[in-house]
């Protein structure tokens, strides 16, 4: 059955006005389970949820469209989170967005609306498009949405000046599929989320111990004897990471969290799947909370390291045998005061070397780290000292130790192994040419910064999105906005609306896909596709529920419609077979990419298959050297002008990325609003900024560039001194296109220079 969206569906709040109590020091619990199950039940119904949820991350299941968090190898029935539960209802929801919906509601009324209240409205059912003057959105066929699409490719001066960007929630078969249409097209300009977010770890990972990836299972989580989680709140964008640092907990590991806000999750975990979690006081995480300053995380992994080499704590057989560099960045270590570190981090001297103390007394070390780390300007030299200090202690390739980038979409990590790159290793390039007979291009693309710069600078015309969230997912709103209003034509292939469909090129369409809860049934038959989670481990995905609308089409298809559509007869891929079995792309992958040989009988297999990673099975480093690399960059940090404040963005409880589920963050006391700036009292006493009253928020740049978002409430928290947070996307305007992290190009988000403004 199919409705529109119920009464009680949220209308546009006249005001942005928060109510704002004492966070609380303890994640999920029963307040957790009660919070997803009405979530579920006022999305889904009360059959629906209880088919929905028996499926989420079972091995006969989907795979929850929300985290990367792997599944364990024995599963609970109940093998979600809270905010999985609320990510699953907002995809199964029974609300749909018809083709009359678009009648009733002009582009103009749309734009004016909240992220929150567009992606309330439902699921989308049906191919839509934006005709050039035109006010508002109308039905098309797909045949019509595809021919307007290679008109506007074919009618291009260069296949360069299309951009095919991808969400982390597209499959592997989808990816792969879609990077080579675009590079049998053309053009290697295949921006994804990752450069938003991991490119940093990717960038320092590749560099420094030859795969861009993590070296760590779960079960190495497990086994750890120290767990140090910088920069991440698993409470609210992993949760179920809680379970495993639970787990390691109690068989004798120690936490250190490396963070400028206290989080629940981190601080007490009440396990909703036991009796002591749901009724008991629940298990304390932190063992020491290193509250640092934002952007102190460079200086205090350098100083780390130069106590390990004090104390006479480095693995010399280790370092000996399959490192780099070690000369140089010992030197440089030596060299860090403690004057400039406890500036840089704002901690005790004596909190850091009860931290040095634990990470001596540990074999067996893990490091965690998500965007708290990978958004700075400096964020590709931060995760490097993260990886000086494990090398010293022969902490990689170790069962129980490595580091672990907490990704955070389901198959973000998939999409960069498929393809999605905007500069593929040469290897990958000669694989797809020996396989499908066409060369593809050597240039590099466009990744997610330089695709704004060229749409700002009319040198793209075509946007084309295979999922996510571009405009309300990037920096510097005004200027990305601006951007996406000079294409030709933008495209959208979506689940449900959001900001990116109401900032439109000249011309747009929205073209409504299959979400991972569906079941997709192609001329081969019921079909599965198959995701990689953080820890390179790759499963498949089925779909249990009727599709939203009988003219949805899933991503593959849609990619290779699109495909036979635009390059015609002269493609020698068979698209058609492709879109009709998605094993025949499984048996291409396997000839194309290392580690999926024999792809398709290994993922049929419960569990999947881990994917190899030579530092962790073999010690074997695939760096230029052929060991694992110390550096020795200088440390930075930012520097705080009298009266400012270092600003991060971050995620509500109630929000996934872009989508906001609700106007709640019930673990930081805030409830009906977002427009909140969180700043220790003493700050905020200094700049005379009372709890409860309004200011602007200015940031500050070091080329003399400002940008303002307005109207936020102040709250008094406990974060760090000097230091303030706020949500994104509501400010991802204070980040201007060109504030970057060295080499990654990623928007360095997580430390804005702010003033505050009473308003």
């Amino acid at each position: 059955m199919t409705r529109t969206p119920p009464p009680s569906s949220p209308d546009e709040p006249a005001q942005d006005a928060p109510r704002v109590g004492p966070p609380q020091r303890a994640a999920a619990g029963l307040p957790a389970v009660g919070h997803a199950l009405r979530a579920a039940h006022r999305e889904m119904g009360v059959r629906r949820t209880a088919l929905t949820l028996a499926r989420v991350n079972q091995e006969d299941g989907f795979d929850c469209p929300g985290c990367a968090w792997p599944e364990p190898e024995r599963r609970h029935a109940a093998e979600f989170c809270e905010n999985g539960v609320k990510a699953v209802a907002e995809e199964a929801t029974r609300a749909r967005v018809t083709p009359a919906f678009f009648a009733r509601h002009p582009v103009g009324d749309l734009a004016g609306r909240s992220g929150y209240w567009l992606g309330k409205q439902g699921r989308l059912t049906h191919p839509v498009y934006l005709a050039e003057g035109a006010d508002r959105y109308e039905p098309v066929s797909w045949e019509r949405a595809f021919d307007i699409v290679a008109r506007e490719l074919h009618g291009l001066a260069s296949p360069d000046e299309a951009v095919f960007y991808t969400s982390g929630r597209t499959s592997n078969e989808a990816a792969f599929l879609y990077q080579l249409f675009a590079r049998e097209f053309g053009t290697n300009n295949l921006p994804d989320c990752s450069n938003m977010c991991h490119e940093s770890s990717g960038a320092a990972l590749t560099e420094t111990l030859g795969v861009g990836k993590g070296s760590v299972s779960l079960a190495d989580l497990h086994q750890a004897d120290l767990v140090i989680v910088a920069g991440q709140n698993p409470g609210t964008n992993h949760p179920r990471m809680l379970s495993a640092l639970e787990r390691a907990k109690r068989g004798g590991a120690r936490i250190v969290t490396v963070n400028p806000l206290p989080e629940a999750g981190t601080e007490r975990f009440r396990n909703p799947q036991t009796l002591r979690g749901l009724a008991g006081a629940g298990t304390p995480l932190t063992d020491l909370f290193l509250q640092i300053r934002i952007g102190g995380d460079q200086a205090l992994f350098r100083m780390l390291g130069r106590l390990v080499i004090e104390a006479g704590g480095v693995d010399e057989e280790f370092v000996a045998a399959h490192t780099d560099g070690y000369d140089a960045f010992a030197a440089a270590a030596r060299e860090a005061t403690w004057e400039e570190t406890l500036r840089a981090t704002g901690l005790a001297r004596a909190d850091v070397e009860r931290a040095a103390r634990m990470v001596l007394d540990s074999r067996r070390t893990v490091v965690c780290w998500a965007m708290g780390l990978t958004q700075h300007r400096h964020a590709v030299a931060t995760i490097r000292e993260v990886v000086n200090l494990l090398l010293l202690r022969g902490a990689v390739g170790r069962p129980g130790a490595g580091v672990c980038p907490v990704r955070g979409h389901s198959n973000v990590q998939g999409d960069r192994t498929m393809g999605i790159v905007e500069r593929p290793a040469p290897a990958f390039l000669d694989a797809l040419q020996h396989e499908f007979g066409f060369a593809p291009p050597r240039a590099h693309g466009l990744d997610t910064v330089e695709a704004i710069r060229a749409l700002r600078d009319g040198r793209a015309h075509v946007f084309f999105a295979l999922g996510g969230n571009f405009v309300a997912a990037s920096p510097d709103t005004h200027v990305t906005e601006d951007a996406m209003r000079r294409a030709r034509l933008t495209v959208h292939v979506s689940t449900k609306l959001n900001r990116s469909h109401v900032v439109t090129g000249a011309r747009a369409l929205i073209l409504p896909t299959l979400g991972r809860t569906e079941r997709d049934v192609r001329a081969g038959g019921e079909q599965f596709v198959t995701v990689e989670d953080s820890m390179g481990v790759v499963h498949a995905s089925r779909g249990r529920l009727a599709p939203a609308s009988p003219a949805l089409l899933s991503e593959p298809a849609i990619v290779a419609r699109l495909a036979r559509r635009v390059l015609g007869a002269a493609s020698r891929t068979p698209w058609e077979e492709f879109e009709a079995d998605y094993g025949t792309v499984r048996d291409r992958i396997a000839r194309v990419i290392p580690g999926f040989e024999d792809f398709g009988a290994r993922v049929a297999r419960p569990g999947g298959f881990v994917l190899p990673h030579p530092p962790r099975d073999e010690r074997r480093f695939p760096t230029a050297t052929g060991k694992a690399r110390f550096t020795a960059a200088p440390v930075h940090h930012p520097h705080l002008p009298e009266g400012r404040l270092l600003l991060q963005t971050l995620r509500s409880h109630d929000q996934y990325n872009t989508t906001v589920y609700g106007l709640d963050d019930r673990y930081r006391g805030i409830r009906g609003g977002r427009r909140v700036v969180l700043v220790h009292p003493e700050d905020a006493r200094e700049l005379g900024l009372p709890d409860g009253s309004r200011a602007d928020l200015t940031s500050e740049w070091h080329d003399g560039t400002e940008r303002t978002a307005p109207g936020f409430r102040v709250v008094h928290y406990p974060t760090a001194r000097g230091c303030a947070a706020a949500y994104f996307p509501e400010t991802n305007v204070l980040v201007p296109l060109d504030a970057t992290a060295e080499t990654s190009n990623t928007p360095a988000s997580k430390s804005v220079v702010i003033r505050l403004t009473p308003a």
